[in-house]
């Protein structure tokens, strides 16, 4: 197809819904059977990649530019503009230095951030990319899974349950399938689909499907017509306008930090601003003095540091095979309370593998393949076969996994594809509420119908007058029933997955009645449980983190899975789904509040409903699944997990992670990367914020007392954009602590500024830095002749040597503070003081700076600074030596409960 004719191709199709479907196929050079392979190659080249173009994505030039909105930029930049003023008001006393100095820390913070968040957008990509959309078609005639950006006009689909539908396309063949157009239409309720145009408008005609909608129940095929933006769905992207992001709680608390620490920065500016001009402070000197004040309280590297901390978490749990589709995921994760858990493939192997079948009454082992010469073995393996949507390929199975364990199994027996060259014409599909499938396929008699049931056993025991036994049929009396019952419950006491096989006899494609099945026997199916599960759960219970397992298997098997996986280790408390029905409000959150307790054979409505009844009690809910029934859970839960392997689309699709193994266990490492980002941002703050308080001090001290300035504003800006970043992301990529899942829940109005930390950074370690400043700077001063009340040029060497050793001690006291700041609770000892690298680059980027600043002549120039001697540079070691060992001590009586330090020191 060259680009002209597949234009005139787009023209005719137009009306694909109306013409005939063999006309259609015609038109697109394709059959029921699909594409050959090199075709699909050829057209994939022509048509190309089935994708969606995104919303327009702002240039990198605005999205720069945008860094220059934020709080801090804004209150530097117009530092900056102020400095300019004071260099025209009073030519040649440094300002001008000064207001460079400010708008290149704006432009390196600006393009610092920029950066970061360029890097943060590429990973998210990159994890989308990870999360490929796959599809099934059908190639050289063989059911094929392919990526959907490569499905091709011409393409036959495979829809199954659970599909997110990739292109337009017109069915060919259905069973009950049920369509969810809400994402194209708005329509609320799933359609049924029908083989017949049933309306002239395409978007209504039932024997459409399109893309971006969802195969609620049924399954079907239909043959692709349109793809990419050719589709109803892209047409509908043109026309999108732009939507406005969402603020994440984590981006709202740093507005809500910026807009705190900016108020006290301006209003501590213009007040002393006031005061400066009251005492007969020059109005320039008082100028410069407001911008000192203001460019001291705002911490310029804040911004970036948390975009590279949130980027690098993203990085660790892709690493532990959890995927967050936002980052504001990552802030839940560490507050979450409850995990609501499945049982298959989460606690589980999802290697389900038939282990038992019971035929003739009798019991055999799976690899037992004497049963093959049992009378009724025909019928039984005919019913897993037929009664069946999986495929067989070279990977082993494609479809649900206990209907491929059910083939495979069949396989190892009988030709498999033979059996299913018998004509299926009519399907009532498996669903949570009816708990059973029926197919009606031709009988090896041409002229017959045979009628085959799986399911339940307590659903299929209900339809069934008959059993099979050595052949011949039996009446099924209550007695009976009773019999297999107890047969099943044997099964699954050990854990096993039980479905019960039937067949009766049709006169008609249609089945009108579900009764008068004949029972064939019961398969026993065994999923193990995952090896690392029962240390996962056991971290759950330390870290105060509550599980339930909800699962719609039976209540014996969930509670013996639930007993190996340690989830119950007393009596236990096991609700059905039948008990839940009639279970008050009341009585459920009664129920809730047992330490174990598993839900079993509930439907979705349960499963949301246990949920909410969490949330209404406060709790953090975070709720796994793989299913479409599953996706209103994840939507309405705090953080909706879905599994990466077995998961649908429409899982995926509500969730905000996803497990690229399955795996509970991933869900506790990433519990805990989440408590640990949220405590390393908390860390990097109490850091960044400390040395505010040296930083302020003199220019009101300057002020109030009439002293030589102790700090200049370039110096302020070389210890925050200099000296204080690097380590401040060593603090950001901090390992989590031993105990981190050892205490309860962060509670969700936990703030990232608490009074405890602002009087932590500002009232006890901010002072012990500022006195270790003044200390080393009047010590400077009389030792070299400085009387009070002598006024300094500020070329003076003395100077310059005072204010070179005040700066030194601020770097030497912000050495212990990171070190000190790495950790909240454990003994630094414990934890190893060079076990960060980041942290140990990051002291030594601040040491190597203040060497440059104070020793290399051109710097001295820039900064205004002097040598200092070897007495000199080490006045403030004894003052950092007081800032570690005080807070080690203050980590120890955290760590024995003291009442005191808990309330006042523990931040």
């Amino acid at each position: 197809m060259d680009a002209h004719s597949s234009q005139a191709d787009k023209l005719h199709l137009q009306d694909a819904h109306q013409v005939d479907v063999g006309l259609l196929l015609d038109d697109l050079s394709s059959s029921e059977e699909g594409l050959s392979s090199a075709e699909a190659h050829r057209r994939l080249i022509t048509y190309g990649a089935n994708v969606l173009e995104g919303k327009k994505k702002k240039s990198e030039l605005v999205k720069f530019l945008q860094q220059f909105r934020n709080y801090f930029a804004v209150l530097l930049l117009v530092g900056g503009l102020l400095a300019l003023l004071a260099e025209r008001l009073e030519p040649g006393q440094g300002n001008l230095y000064i207001a460079y100095a400010l708008i290149a820390v704006v432009l390196l913070n600006a393009i610092f951030t920029y950066i970061q968040e360029h890097q943060t957008e590429r990973i998210m990509e990159s994890f989308s990319r990870m999360l490929p959309q796959m599809v099934t078609v059908l190639r050289d005639g063989q059911p094929l899974s392919i990526r959907a950006d490569a499905v091709v006009p011409g393409d036959v689909m495979i829809l199954s349950e659970g599909d997110r539908i990739c292109a337009d396309g017109r069915l060919l063949e259905h069973s009950q399938l049920k369509i969810d157009l809400s994402s194209l239409t708005g329509e609320s309720e799933p359609q049924l689909r029908h083989l017949e145009a049933t309306s002239s408008n395409i978007l209504e005609s039932r024997n459409m499907v399109f893309s971006g909608t969802l195969v609620q129940s049924g399954d079907g095929k239909a043959v692709i017509y349109s793809t990419g933006m050719d589709t109803q769905l892209g047409h509908v992207v043109k026309l999108t306008k732009e939507t406005e992001e969402v603020e994440t709680p984590i981006r709202r608390e740093l507005r809500r930090f910026t807009r705190i620490i900016g108020f006290i920065a301006i209003v501590l500016g213009v007040l002393f601003f006031v005061i400066s001009v009251a005492i007969g402070k020059g109005q320039i000197d008082s100028l410069i003095f407001a911008i000192g004040i203001i460019v001291a309280n705002v911490p310029e590297g804040l911004l970036p540091t948390v975009t590279l901390a949130l980027t690098m978490a993203s990085r660790r749990m892709a690493k532990k095979k959890a995927l967050v589709k936002n980052l504001e995921s990552i802030e839940t994760l560490g507050s979450t309370t409850v995990i609501c858990t499945d049982k298959t493939g989460t606690l589980t192997q999802n290697r389900i593998r038939v282990s038992t079948v019971i035929l003739n009454r009798k019991e055999f082992v799976a690899w037992d393949r004497m049963i093959i010469k049992q009378p009724g073995a025909k019928d039984i393996l005919d019913a897993m076969v037929l009664c069946n949507n999986a495929y067989l390929n070279h990977d082993g199975f494609s479809g649900d996994p206990t209907e491929g364990a059910l083939l495979v199994y069949a396989n190892g027996l009988v030709d498999v594809a033979q059996i299913k060259t018998r004509e299926r014409f009519n399907e009532l599909p498996f669903d949570s509420s009816t708990k059973r499938m029926i197919t009606v396929n031709r009988d090896v008699d041409p002229d017959g119908y045979l009628a085959w049931l799986k399911g339940a056993p307590e659903v299929v025991l209900q339809k069934c007058s008959s059993y099979l036994l050595e052949g011949a049929q039996e009446e099924m009396n209550d007695a009976m029933r009773r019999h297999f019952i107890a047969d099943f419950q044997r099964l699954a006491k050990r854990g096993e997955r039980v479905l019960a096989l039937a067949y009766r006899t049709v006169a008609e494609t249609t089945l009108s009645d579900e009764s008068g099945f004949i029972l064939i026997g019961l398969i026993g199916m065994q999923d193990p449980p995952r090896p690392e599960v029962p240390d996962a759960i056991q971290r759950c219970r330390r870290a105060g983190i509550k599980v339930i397992m909800i699962t719609g298997d039976y209540d014996i098997t969930a509670e013996t899975i639930a007993r190996q996986v340690g989830l119950i280790k007393g009596e236990g408390v096991v609700i059905r789904g039948d008990e839940l029905l009639t279970m008050a409000d009341e009585q459920l959150q009664d129920s809730l509040q047992q330490p174990e307790i598993v839900f079993a054979r509930t439907n979705p409505d349960q499963k949301l409903r246990i949920v909410r009844m969490l949330q209404a009690q406060g709790e953090v809910v975070s709720v796994t699944g793989d299913g479409v029934n599953d996706a209103p859970a994840l939507k309405n839960a705090d953080m909706g997990v879905a599994m990466g392997i077995m998961g649908t689309d429409v899982a995926k699709e509500a969730s905000d992670m996803v497990l690229m193994d399955d795996n509970f266990a991933t869900i506790v490492a990433a519990v805990e990367e989440g408590r640990t980002i949220f405590e390393n941002i908390k860390k990097f703050i109490a850091y960044i914020l400390t040395s505010n308080v040296p930083e302020i001090l003199p220019f009101i001290a300057y002020v109030v007392l009439d002293i030589p300035l102790p700090l200049t504003v370039v110096l302020i800006l070389a210890i925050d954009l200099g000296t204080d970043i690097l380590p401040a992301l060593g603090l950001g990529s901090e390992r989590p602590e031993s105990d981190v899942m050892k205490r309860p829940p962060r509670s969700r109005q936990e703030r990232l500024l608490t009074p405890n930390l602002l009087f932590r950074s500002y009232a006890v370690v901010g002072m012990i830095q500022a006195a270790a400043g003044f200390f080393s700077y009047f010590i400077v001063l009389l030792n070299g002749g400085w009387q009070w009340g002598f006024e300094l040029a500020t070329t003076d060497p003395l100077y310059r040597t005072a204010v070179t050793a005040f700066f030194a001690s601020i770097v030497f006291c912000q050495v212990a503070n990171v070190l000190i700041c790495r950790t909240r609770r454990q003994s630094l000892f414990s934890v190893g003081i060079l076990t960060n690298r980041l942290v140990l680059l990051g002291i030594a980027t601040e040491l190597l700076l203040l060497g440059l600043i104070s020793y290399v002549p051109i710097c001295n120039s820039f900064f205004g600074t002097a040598p200092l001697q070897a007495w000199q540079l080490l006045l403030s070691v004894p003052f950092a030596v007081l800032i570690f060992l005080g807070d080690e001590l203050r980590r120890m009586y955290v760590r024995r409960e003291n009442a005191f330090v808990l309330k006042w020191l523990n931040w």
